[in-house]
C-alpha cells in the first residue's frame, strides 16, 4: 500500500550479514546507571500531517512505566522510511520498536530482523481476518494497530446544493448523483492518479462488492487457478472508464495530479463533490469546515449494499537485535490494550484488529463503520497476490487502459499476469 511504502529490496547477502550482526547483539539503546531504560521507537506515523495521537499514547506509556523512556523518531513514509531503516537494520542500529506494514513485516521478518511475538498475551486476541497479515511462517511478527478503510469521500455541502441528502450506496444511484452535481455546476469527482494508486485502489474497492459478494473465497480460488480476472473483474475495470465516458472525470488530467499532496488539498478546498482516499485523511479533511462523509465505494447493482474495503495498515514490530527486548515488548503490549489503541484508532478513523477491541464511532464514518459491523467488508490481500510489486504493476496497467492505450480484455490479461508473478 502506497501510504506505507512499497518498494523494498532485501538481498540475500544483506540478510545473511544482518543475521550475523543480530547474533552479535546490536540494538540502538541501553540502560542508565539508575536502571532506567530508553527504547528507540521509529515510525512513519506520529508526526508530519498525521500525529495520530502517538505522542499522547507515548506519554501515557511513560507515566505507566516510569523506568522506561520512549525516544520516538518520526520518519517520512514510503521510500524515505525504507531507505533509512534498511541500512540501520543491516548495521544493528535500528530502533528497538519499528513500525511495519504487511509488506515490510514479511521482508524484514524473512531477513531475521523481527522478533517472534507469538507468545505475547495479545497475539491470541488478533481477529481471525487480521491474523494472516501479522504472521509469517506460522509466527506472529507484528502487532496489528488497525484495519483501515479506503473509500469514497463526499462533501455534503456540495451534495446539498445539488439536492442530494445521502451518500449513494449503489452504482446506478452514484451515476445519478454525479449527473446532478455536474448539472449544478459542481466538479463531480476527483480521482488523482499520478502514481497509479487511485485507479488500482478504486478497481479493488469496486471488486470488493462486485466480485467478493459473489465469491468470498475469490482469493483462494485465484491462487488455486480456479478463478481469473477476466471476466470476474470486468465490471470493476469498466466502471473507471464509465466515469470518463459520462463526462465526470478526465483521466488524462487525473493521471497528472498527485494523489498524496494535491488531491487532499483540492478536496479540502471544496473543488469537487466526491473524492477517493483512505480513512486516515478524515481528520485532516474535517479541518476544512464542511460536513464530510466517508463510505464504501458504491459499485454494486441497484439496491445492493456495498462492501467496505479495508487495508491491514500499520503494525509494531520488535527489533530482534534490540538490547532492550523486554521493554520493547512491554511498549507493544501497552499499545495492544484497548484503552490505549482506541486513541490511535480514533485519530485514524480505523477499525480495531482485535476480537475484544473497540472501534471508535464518528459521524463522518458512519456509513463505512456500519458496513464493517454488518460484516460487509473485505481486507486487501496484501499478504498474498496483492503485494507491493503486483499493486504497482496493476496501477500502471490501469493507467494505460484509462488513457486508451489498452483494451479492457488486454488490461485484465495484464493484471492476471502481474497478480500471478512470483
Amino acid at each position: 500500500m502506497k501510504r506505507s511504502g512499497r518498494r523494498l529490496a532485501v538481498a540475500t547477502t544483506v540478510a545473511a550479514m544482518a543475521m550475523s550482526l543480530a547474533a552479535c547483539g546490536g540494538g540502538s539503546s541501553g540502560a542508565s546507571k539508575d536502571g532506567k531504560v530508553t527504547i528507540h521507537v521509529q515510525a512513519w506515523k506520529g508526526g508530519g500531517a498525521e500525529p495520530a495521537n502517538v505522542a499522547e499514547i507515548n506519554k501515557a506509556f511513560e507515566k505507566a512505566h516510569p523506568n522506561i523512556k520512549v525516544d520516538f523518531e518520526y520518519i517520512t513514509a514510503n521510500d524515505t522510511y525504507v531507505q533509512k531503516l534498511q541500512p540501520e537494520l543491516l548495521g544493528g542500529k535500528a530502533g528497538d520498536v519499528i513500525m511495519v506494514d504487511t509488506d515490510k513485516m514479511k521482508k524484514w521478518g524473512a531477513s531475521g530482523y523481527l522478533a517472534d511475538l507469538s507468545g505475547e498475551s495479545w497475539a491470541s486476541k488478533i481477529a481471525p481476518d487480521a491474523k494472516p497479515f501479522a504472521q509469517a511462517d506460522g509466527k506472529t511478527l507484528a502487532m496489528p494497530m488497525e484495519l483501515i478503510g479506503i473509500g469514497l469521500y463526499a462533501n455534503m455541502d456540495l451534495l446539498k446544493k445539488a439536492g442530494i441528502t445521502e451518500v449513494p450506496a449503489d452504482w446506478p444511484a452514484f451515476l445519478a448523483d454525479l449527473a446532478k452535481v455536474k448539472k449544478a455546476g459542481i466538479d463531480p469527482i476527483a480521482l488523482p492518479d499520478k502514481s497509479g494508486w487511485t485507479g488500482s485502489s478504486v478497481f479493488q474497492a469496486s471488486g470488493s462488492t462486485t466480485v467478493y459478494q459473489k465469491n468470498k473465497q475469490w482469493d483462494a480460488d485465484f491462487l488455486d487457478g480456479k478463478a481469473s480476472f477476466n471476466p470476474d473483474w470486468k465490471t470493476s475495470l469498466e466502471q473507471l472508464k464509465t466515469l470518463e465516458d459520462k463526462g465526470y472525470v478526465n483521466w488524462k488530467n487525473e493521471i497528472g495530479t498527485d494523489e498524496w499532496s494535491q488531491g487532499p488539498q483540492d478536496f479540502s478546498a471544496g473543488k469537487s463533490a466526491f473524492w477517493y482516499q483512505g480513512a486516515w485523511q478524515v481528520s485532516n479533511i474535517k479541518k476544512a469546515g464542511f460536513p464530510v462523509s466517508f463510505a464504501p465505494w458504491p459499485g454494486g447493482a441497484e439496491d445492493t449494499k456495498p462492501n467496505g474495503m479495508l487495508f491491514s495498515g500499520t503494525m509494531w514490530g520488535v527489533n530482534s537485535q534490540s538490547q532492550q527486548g523486554d521493554a520493547a515488548r512491554e511498549y507493544v503490549k501497552f499499545w495492544s490494550q484497548n484503552e490505549n489503541l482506541a486513541k490511535y484508532l480514533a485519530a485514524e478513523n480505523a477499525e480495531s484488529p482485535f476480537t475484544d477491541g473497540t472501534t471508535p464511532e464518528a459521524t463522518e464514518t458512519t456509513a463505512f463503520t456500519t458496513a464493517f459491523k454488518d460484516g460487509r467488508y473485505r481486507i486487501l490481500p496484501s499478504n498474498s497476490w496483492y503485494g507491493a510489486t503486483a499493486e504497482t504493476a496493476i496501477g500502471s496497467k490501469i493507467q494505460a487502459y484509462l488513457l486508451g492505450k489498452a483494451s479492457a480484455a488486454q488490461t485484465l490479461k495484464d493484471i492476471q499476469t502481474a497478480a500471478s508473478a512470483k
